[in-house]
């Protein structure tokens, strides 16, 4: 798979609320959010302070998809890939003032569309028990796989 940086390309959509207006977001897909953009958000979603640059581990992936409210990121999702036909969803990430609006939804569907065209046969997520509905209505489907702890 010959893999060529393209601009970044951005969807607008209507992400419907429960007994809210749906907020208008742009999902912009391989646009580089800051390293401040992403630790803001990271550090919001997941409750733990992060303060990273993810250049070098967003110019290796095969796509990475944030989703942004009146010009702020809310949501994320990195695709990383073997370099082959195995693609990975990492990260998925919404802020929690943002949650529960179907926008990790539509930033894994995406991530699936853009991992599909660019080449990917099988798409993999690793995730807690909490999460299993989740992704079964994003489409996928329980398997058996291990992990080691390095650190």
């Amino acid at each position: 798979m010959n893999l060529q940086r393209r601009p970044p390309l951005i969807r607008k959509t209507f992400i419907p609320a429960e007994g809210r207006e749906p907020p208008m977001l742009e999902l912009r897909i391989d646009s580089f959010p800051s390293a401040a953009e992403l630790n803001a958000l990271f550090s919001a979603a997941w409750g733990s302070p992060h303060n990273r640059d993810f250049t070098p581990i967003l110019s290796r992936s095969l796509a990475h998809i944030g989703a942004y409210h009146d010009d702020r990121l809310v949501g994320f999702v990195n695709v990383a890939w073997d370099g082959g036909i195995h693609a990975f969803i990492l990260d998925t990430s919404v802020h929690p003032d943002m949650q529960r609006q179907g926008i990790a939804t539509r930033l894994v569907r995406e991530a699936t569309r853009v991992a599909r065209e660019r080449g990917a046969e099988w798409l993999h997520v690793d995730f807690q028990p909490h999460l299993t509905g989740f992704y079964r209505a994003c489409g996928f489907r329980p398997t058996k796989a291990g992990i080691i702890k390095l650190v």
